[in-house]
């Protein structure tokens, strides 16, 4: 049985995000909590939230246990950038943009998967 959760519009880039969920892609939920919770970023904040959600969906809507829950799947994929104007000299603007991501994770009940 797999359970997911997708957290939109984050406002990071997905390359700092993805060096979190590189870090918890396939190991135990009880792992992948305990790594998440000692980094000191706030991507890996979003990553250990949308990791939660996950859990909490197996657990409530398909009866999983979370002690035999791990990650399935994870993946950070763009999303889209923001465009935003800086005042430069002489009356003149730059445009830079902001960039957002959508973090995906699949967790997976391991008896279901050993059987």
């Amino acid at each position: 049985m797999e359970a997911h959760a997708v957290a939109k519009w984050i406002h990071r880039g997905p390359r700092k995000a993805r060096r979190y969920v590189d870090l918890i892609r396939g190991r135990n939920v009880a792992q992948a909590q305990a790594i998440l919770e000692v980094q000191a970023s706030a991507a890996a904040g979003n990553v250990l939230s949308c990791l939660n959600s996950a859990v909490a969906n197996g657990e409530n809507n398909h009866g999983m246990d979370s002690d035999d829950m791990f990650v399935a799947r994870a993946a950070v994929d763009e999303g889209p950038r923001m465009r935003r104007m800086r005042p430069r000299a002489r009356g003149r603007a730059d445009i830079y943009t902001r960039a957002t991501c959508h973090i995906t994770i699949i967790v997976s009940d391991v008896s279901q998967d050993t059987a």
